[in-house]
């Protein structure tokens, strides 16, 4: 845009012109014209040829990064006012990192005022002016014609126009609830209506309707006279609501709490009122529904058959885990256990728990010893057993040479697993690290420092556990078997030893490539 002067005209005495600048970035040249307005008396189109320009103070050619939003350029001796720009050269500007500036509202001159004023008034679009309209209403009038009821000219201004506000009524009687209202507003006649907005499943009798359109009173009176007239100053207007206040309905309490955009807009625009600064926000905390627990099992068949009857009306088997239970069908886990409650009669008692891995079941069975006194075979049914330790179900990791675990009551140390169950742990070593020897050789490397773990000839187990009790070790007699049968040695007598020297390299061993991994990093 440039502004050029005018000269012996009353009505003006500058024009803006507006003009569009293309720049063409294939060449660096440029072209500049005019839109063409109907009627304006001045040459426009086309108002400089597509070429190179040259800046005014030398440096060479205009370049995109010379034109700027809200900026001032020159060339061939007049300035121009860049006031916008399109997408494209945004998008370009924005790849280049440069900011193209924010556009500009394209003021009008005296003369574009009066032109458009002048094409509104040939359409008829502009209204009549009240002197207009009061003398055609006396001409009418003088002519015996009634006048206008102010009603319907209420009603043709305002016909379909409707204010709709959100409300609520707390109902404090005895079973009441908050009920929450549709609010219509019917500029046509200044009349009301109420409807009931229910949620989902309410349990309220479908009928929306809570009041009647008619026009609503501020404050109902008795009169002593029937059909007598009331005041109507006392009803409700559109300038007496007002969201975040609350009305009165017939003795009811009704808070007006939201708005549409409609409503928003009409009291922006004709009271300078905005509604929205006064919102309520109704919505209700979610709730919190508390899980019932299932009911403890009474011990009468199996607890997943019982808990699937609490879940489901229609019972149904539970489901099975299939690919467990085709890879360990067939596979029973042993470990001998002694009894250790106390009771002298009771020392000599061996049992052997029988772990399976395909549906995590244990049984307990006694071995027969001679003269025992007590009856042997099964000791506990095949089952899945709680741990009293854990308060869970026993699972395999519970089970370890040297722990001790309570079933049927009774506490048992295990003393020994067989050959089958030491061989499917040991295959596992991430499940169950206490059958892992390299990591039973990385915890028996604080042990460097004793003489006895470099004797060639190996240490007793028994004594390599002491000393790593002494160490402050926590280890179990599991580990120190997964020791010997991976370090164990048979001296001249007959007896096993764990060699010292080879669990300890084997602990180095594995902590060098740690070592060579971590030195570049410091």
């Amino acid at each position: 845009m440039h502004q050029e002067t005018v000269t012996e005209r009353p009505d003006e005495n500058c024009r803006k012109r507006n003009v569009v600048i293309m720049y063409y970035l294939e060449d660096g040249t440029m072209s500049m014209s005019e839109p063409r307005i109907e009627n304006s008396g001045i040459v426009q189109g086309l108002f400089l040829r597509r070429q190179r320009v040259e800046r005014p103070e030398g440096g060479g050619i205009f370049k995109p990064s010379d034109f700027r939003c809200g900026m001032e350029v020159s060339f061939f001796g007049r300035t121009y006012h860049i006031t916008g720009c399109d997408r494209f050269t945004r998008w370009y500007f924005s790849e280049l990192g440069l900011e193209a500036g924010e556009d500009e509202e394209v003021l009008d001159d005296a003369w574009h005022t009066n032109y458009k004023l002048r094409k509104c008034a040939e359409r008829g679009a502009l209204p009549s002016s009240k002197f207009a309209v009061e003398q055609k209403t006396i001409g009418q009038f003088q002519m015996g014609a009634p006048p206008v009821s102010k009603k319907l000219t209420q009603f043709v201004l305002n016909d379909r126009k409707v204010l709709r506000f959100k409300g609520y009524w707390d109902d404090n009687t005895l079973y009441g609830a908050r009920i929450y209202f549709n609010i219509h507003y019917y500029l046509a006649d200044n009349t009301m209506e109420f409807n009931e907005a229910h949620c989902r499943n309410s349990g309220r009798y479908p009928a929306p309707i809570f009041f009647k359109r008619g026009v609503l009173k501020k404050k109902n009176v008795a009169h002593c006279v029937p059909a007598m007239l009331s005041d109507e100053s006392g009803f409700y207007r559109p300038e007496d609501l007002r969201v975040g206040e609350s009305i009165d309905v017939w003795g009811r309490k009704v808070v007006l709490f939201d708005c549409d955009d409609f409503t928003q807009k009409f009291y922006k625009d004709y009271m300078g009122i905005n509604q929205r600064d006064s919102v309520i926000d109704v919505s209700e905390k979610p709730m919190r529904h508390l899980k019932l627990l299932p009911p403890p099992h009474q011990g009468v068949g199996k607890e997943e058959d019982s808990l699937i009857s609490c879940k489901m009306i229609n019972v149904k088997p539970p489901k099975v885990d299939l690919e467990k239970l085709m890879v360990y069908t067939g596979e029973v886990l042993r470990f001998e256990a002694k009894m250790i409650n106390g009771q002298v009669e009771d020392e000599m008692r061996l049992l052997v728990i029988a772990f399976y891995p395909h549906d995590d079941e244990v049984a307990v069975f006694e071995v027969p010893v001679r003269n025992s006194g007590h009856w042997t075979g099964k000791f506990a049914d095949k089952r899945r057993m709680i741990n009293p330790a854990t308060g869970q179900r026993f699972k395999l990791s519970d089970l370890r040479v040297g722990t001790t675990v309570t079933m049927a009551g009774q506490p048992l140390y295990i003393t020994r697993a067989d050959e089958r169950c030491l061989q499917f742990l040991e295959a596992r070593p991430k499940q169950f690290p206490y059958a892992d020897p390299i990591a039973c050789a990385k915890k028996l490397a604080a042990l460097k420092g004793e003489p006895e773990m470099e004797d060639p000839d190996g240490v007793d187990p028994d004594r390599l556990k002491e000393l790593a009790l002494s160490l402050g070790l926590d280890i179990v007699d599991h580990e120190i078997v997964t020791v010997l049968r991976r370090f164990g040695v048979t001296d001249e007598d007959g007896n096993l030893r764990i060699l010292g020297p080879a669990v300890l390299e084997t602990a180095a061993a594995r902590e060098r490539p740690q070592m060579s991994i971590q030195t570049p990093s410091r």
